[in-house]
């Protein structure tokens, strides 16, 4: 009896974490800001794929099958088997899968060249600010820092998430998105982190959230998208 191989199966996160469709994309993720930025852009564009839940309280990201995907061990990565030139390509880093799907599918990125590269600019901006900021508001409000004495540490990631959400709302004013009457890869990358630090975190009134009307209308709007409320709980808790 033969076997027949398949491309993925150089891969030797597959042998962990089987593909049982490997024609399809495989996402290796869990439903935090981070992850859902893949899954939401993969439910927006109907393509098919198969998510595969990477158990932190397992440790599953430090094991040796998922740092052969990403020597970084964090989530989301992927493998594309149909990646460029028909090879399978592996990738991760968040902002760098949104791009890469946005510009393989021609899809929630604008077709002017200089607003692909504004676009760029704004999920640049959520991953160098907006993501490690909010983060650390996480850690010193609602995790192991809520409990240090000295709460200087706190106020300061409080007070430079507050400026990045100002820089958010004055640039959301007479918008409908970030980019405009267009929905594109910022929103996606932006809104999931706005979202958990007013909700998972619980950090609305630490921010003053209230004072932010454009990204509160916007954030709302983002929720109400049938592919996000479905991608928000992708992989799903076994």
């Amino acid at each position: 009896m033969t076997t027949t191989s398949h491309p993925l199966d150089r891969f030797p996160i597959t042998r962990q974490w089987p593909a049982a469709h490997p024609q399809r994309l495989q996402l290796y993720s869990l439903p935090t800001p981070n992850g859902v930025k893949v899954s939401i852009l993969l439910e927006e564009l109907g393509l098919p794929y198969e998510p595969h839940r990477i158990a932190f309280d397992r440790n599953e990201q430090l094991s040796p099958a998922f740092l052969s995907l990403n020597p970084n061990n964090k989530i989301p990565a992927i493998i594309d088997p149909d990646g460029p030139g028909g090879r399978p390509l592996a990738l991760f880093e968040s902002g760098a899968i949104l791009w890469y799907l946005a510009e393989k599918t021609g899809r929630f990125v604008p077709a002017d060249q200089m607003a692909r590269y504004e676009t760029l600019q704004w999920v640049m901006w959520q991953m160098g600010g907006v993501g490690p900021m909010f983060g650390q508001v996480g850690f010193f409000h609602k995790f192991a820092g809520k409990d240090y004495e000295d709460k200087r540490p706190r106020d300061r990631y409080v007070a430079e998430s507050a400026r990045l959400l100002r820089v958010l709302d004055e640039r959301l004013e007479g918008r409908a998105w970030i980019m405009g009457d267009e929905y594109t890869i910022a929103d996606i990358a932006v809104l999931p982190w706005v979202r958990n630090l007013v909700g998972f975190y619980g950090a609305a009134e630490l921010v003053q959230f209230d004072r932010f009307k454009q990204v509160g209308r916007v954030l709302e709007a983002f929720l109400q998208r049938p592919a996000v409320q479905r991608g928000l709980t992708i992989p799903a808790a076994p």
